[in-house]
């Protein structure tokens, strides 16, 4: 007889974890020499044994590896609190919380390092640690990842992150941070999921030693799922579960470890079911080996493995019962997937999306289909390598072994990969169209805006006429009015625009996409034409109205405008989407913009965090006057909320305008952290401070010795010096980088009331040409980001916007009609909307165009878009070729020549 290790076979399933000396998650940033090799120890899986000792279980039961085992991890445990303006006693783990990092960590501009000692400490202890886990699922370096569950757990948001700790975070853009902010969230939900289910299985006198090595190994809910399916409440136990109950583990696990002493006889019971003949005694057996292949860490890696080496496909068809039974309307819908079969691997997000959708509706049927090959080399290497006994088996043993495998195959893995197939595929579809949404809805609300203009809005309609308004260029309501343009009176109507149009010298007129849109622009389109408005040269353009009529009924809406009519309050909204697009969209609920695909099939909870987050980014980059913006606007500035937004907003009213970004302090409920987040995107707008200060009866001392006055509270009195206007408020810089920008103005000789002057960028880059980037910040003791960012600061123009860089509205004259198109017309127009399978563009015919994703090269992207990495998204202008058009279905194919 082999001699056999006392160790517990069990323990052999466990995750390897590195040891502590190699994990870089306390590393700001590698040395570059070791850089590849790091990478490649911190990237490198464990290979899957080819053949793993069977070690004997003499001398323990499976209680008393409910003491013996411990999950294998080098991460401790720690309380991971969420963090408040007030410190709450949350406790977690015996751990005290967190010390709150204020703002003073950085008084600087130098990012702290290290952020939070050598380790990153997780609430919830797993058998894997986070920071490799979250490396190897978004791609990004394990420093960084690090980095990033600090600054996250520290509250810092997405755009300060993006902006004021790029060092930190090897200068990812906002896209990636939600990426990684999203994924890390899934891992604590798996982990925080498992203590919870450990917590009830140790409850119920559940929980073994190797039931609990199994959930700590879970990576995901569909693992999770997977092992504690037998457990959940309502259950009737496996078939496993129900052998064991009859007393036939040890045979099973005598079969693996010791088979000569078997005797399967030995168990029968005549008078007791389930035990009454040798086939039942075996077919127990059989269903508890099947059950631990079936949770064995080791052999569950070898079958995904082997799957990503094969072709697995995704088949879908046409349900048996909605051929029958099923609207014909929505069966047409799904043609293309009656009979749709695809690798797994190339499959398209929206093909992904539209299979399940169908799936639901139960027009479709769909199935992963794993070739024969695959269970054969897999059953072959089960019972000749992972579970092979050292013993000689009798041929009846190893038949029972063979079909165990089988069984365990076909019965609990080839369901649980189908399953975990099916999840990931429909998770990423969904993060993509998420995420598409989110570049779209930037693309939109970065549009240029429209300045200086007053506008005429339009929102068509037909039997209740076409709802009018005019605005003014600082957005003030000077004109509403409804005229019936499509009943006959179009002539009469004529001559109340033109009336309109001269008294408040409007020659841009704003036409929404609803109902009556192509019939409203050709008949502008044909007065244009005739000079009917001379002598203004009156232009016009489409816009998107999607949200108008949701928020003309809003709360906000009503509060905003209390005496207008809802129906006239939408054709405000449009205008206003022309002139400050920004200001206007954020109004709405991002879902209700209409630049998604899908959205409605997606995860709710996950589409409105990123939308959120999306708009937060770009209000924040934009940046916002504080003392002439709207609450909506504040809202979403990083660091602010509703209740912060409407106290800065009582304390502007009551205190006057602010006069620096110190005053900022002063508002209830904005703490050190939220002023941290919120300082460097808040604008102050010097010019108007000044006229603002020599109009009052008292002067700027007087002023801020009154507001200090009426503060939240009394504390600590503030410098006089601070209270004064700072030119630095009107720039990106953050007030934690006031002091090195001071120094590198002292450095050029340069003046702070030059900001934004020509004299100030040839200073700057006189000393550029003379220094060096890097050995500016190495004699101001700070880094190269932080640098570039007070350059930008001290020497972009006053008022700069980075939305200049952006498209504008396509303002017409003239009509294209549907029928003058034909194969080969050039084309200029307006991308609509971006999905994964095309761009739509809007070319003025009143139906969109549809750009194939295989006709978008990055050879036709301008320079500027490659650099942005936007890519093509909603009010993008491009010029494009007519490929085909599909006059009884209204389909139009273009060609992309260039993005203008």
């Amino acid at each position: 007889m082999l001699n056999m290790v006392s160790m517990p076979f069990w323990q052999d399933v466990s995750l390897p974890i590195a040891p502590a000396e190699d994990n870089r998650m306390q590393l700001l940033k590698p040395k570059e020499e070791d850089v590849g090799t790091k990478l490649k120890t911190l990237n490198q899986k464990p290979e899957v044994p080819k053949k793993m000792q069977i070690n004997s279980f003499q001398g323990k039961n499976v209680k008393s590896l409910e003491n013996d085992e411990k999950p294998s991890t080098s991460v401790p445990v720690v309380g991971n609190q969420a963090k408040h303006e007030k410190l709450e006693e949350d406790f977690a783990s015996d751990e005290p919380p967190f010390k709150k990092i204020k703002s003073t960590t950085c008084p600087e501009g130098k990012p702290v390092k290290n952020l939070g000692g050598n380790k990153v400490k997780e609430e919830f202890e797993m058998n894997w640690d986070i920071v490799q886990a979250l490396s190897e699922i978004t791609n990004v370096e394990p420093w960084v990842c690090a980095n990033l569950i600090r600054l996250f757990r520290e509250e810092n948001t997405i755009p300060f992150i993006a902006r004021y700790r790029k060092e930190l975070i090897n200068n990812l853009e906002a896209d990636a941070l939600r990426e990684v902010q999203q994924a890390l969230e899934e891992l604590r939900t798996v982990a925080k999921k498992t203590h919870t289910m450990i917590q009830k299985l140790k409850k119920e006198g559940k929980l073994s030693g190797c039931l609990l090595t199994a959930l700590l190994n879970c990576r995901t809910l569909e693992e999770l799922d997977h092992v504690t399916a037998p457990y959940k409440t309502g259950s009737k136990g496996t078939k496993a579960q129900r052998a064991k109950q009859l007393g036939l583990e040890p045979a099973a696990l005598s079969l693996l470890q010791n088979p000569m002493e078997l005797n399967l006889f030995s168990y029968i019971r005549p008078t007791t079911k389930g035990l009454s003949t040798i086939q039942e005694v075996e077919a127990g057996v059989q269903h508890i080996l099947a059950d631990i292949f079936a949770k064995d860490k080791d052999t569950l890696d070898f079958i995904r493995k082997l799957c990503q080496q094969r072709y697995i496909c995704i088949q879908s068809a046409l349900a048996k019962v909605s051929s029958k039974s099923g609207n014909e309307k929505d069966i047409d819908k799904f043609q293309l997937y009656h009979e749709f079969s695809c690798n797994i691997k190339n499959i398209h997000h929206h093909q992904i999306l539209a299979i399940n959708r169908g799936e639901n509706l139960k027009i479709l049927t769909v199935k992963v289909n794993i070739p024969d090959g695959v269970k054969n080399e897999f059953c072959w290497w089960c019972v000749n390598e992972r579970w092979r006994p050292k013993q000689f088996l009798k041929p009846e043993l190893m038949r029972i072994l063979r079909n165990s495998v089988e069984d365990s195959y076909k019965r609990l893995i080839y369901p649980l990969l189908c399953r975990e197939f099916r999840s990931k595929l429909t998770s990423d579809a969904e993060k993509e169209s998420v995420m598409m949404f989110g570049r779209n809805l930037r693309q939109l609300l970065l549009t240029s805006p429209v300045r200086g203009r007053t506008l005429m809005g339009v929102d068509p309609g037909y039997k209740h006429g076409c709802k009018l308004a005019i605005i003014s260029p600082t957005s003030q309501i000077l004109h509403t009015d409804v005229v019936y343009l499509h009943s006959g009176q179009g002539f009469h109507e004529a001559e109340k625009i033109k009336r309109l149009l001269l008294r408040y010298s409007c020659n841009t007129v704003v036409i929404g996409n609803g109902t009556a849109c192509r019939e409203t622009e050709a008949y502008f389109a044909d007065l244009i034409m005739k000079k009917y408005f001379a002598p203004l040269d009156v232009v016009y353009c489409i816009v998107s109205e999607a949200g108008a009529s949701i928020y003309s009924v809003s709360p906000e809406a009503s509060k905003e405008m209390p005496d207008l009519d809802p129906n006239l309050r939408s054709a405000v909204s449009i205008a206003r989407r022309v002139q400050d697009p920004l200001a206007e969209l954020v109004k709405i609920e991002p879902k209700h913009i209409g630049v998604g695909m899908y959205q409605h099939d997606v995860s709710q909870t996950l589409l409105k965090a990123t939308l959120d987050s999306v708009v937060e980014e770009c209000v924040s980059f934009v940046g916002v006057d504080i003392n002439i913006c709207s609450e909506i606007l504040l809202r979403h500035i990083a660091g602010l909320n509703a209740n912060r937004a409407k106290n800065i907003i009582e304390w502007r009213e009551k205190n006057g305008p602010f006069i620096n970004r110190e005053q900022l302090k002063e508002v209830k409920g904005l703490g050190p952290k939220s002023f941290q987040q919120c300082a460097g995107f808040i604008r102050f707008n010097q010019e108007y401070i000044k006229t603002f200060c020599s109009e009052s009866s008292f002067s700027v001392h007087e002023l801020l010795t009154k507001a200090g006055a009426q503060g939240k509270k009394k504390s600590k009195p503030t410098p006089c010096a601070s209270r004064q206007p700072n030119p630095l408020d009107q720039t990106c810089i953050h007030p934690e980088s006031y002091n090195i920008a001071m120094t590198f103005l002292s450095f050029i000789g340069g003046n702070a009331n030059d900001i934004g002057k020509s004299d100030m960028q040839q200073k700057v880059n006189a000393v550029i040409q003379k220094e060096g980037l890097e050995g500016i910040a190495k004699r101001l003791n700070t880094t190269v980001h932080t640098l570039q960012l007070i350059i930008d600061g001290l020497t972009q123009p006053e008022g700069f916007d980075i939305r200049t860089d952006f498209d504008k509205p396509d303002f017409k004259r003239s009509i294209v009609c549907f029928e003058d198109l034909s194969v080969g017309t050039v084309l200029t127009g307006k991308v609509e909307n971006a999905t994964p399978f095309g761009v739509f563009v809007d070319i003025g015919v009143g139906k969109a165009g549809l750009i194939p994703v295989r006709n978008i090269t990055e050879a036709k992207l301008s320079k500027v878009k490659k650099k942005r990495s936007l890519g093509l998204g909603p009010g993008e202008r491009v010029e494009v070729k007519v490929l085909n058009v599909d006059i009884p279905r209204l389909r139009i194919t273009l060609d992309l020549i260039r993005v203008l």
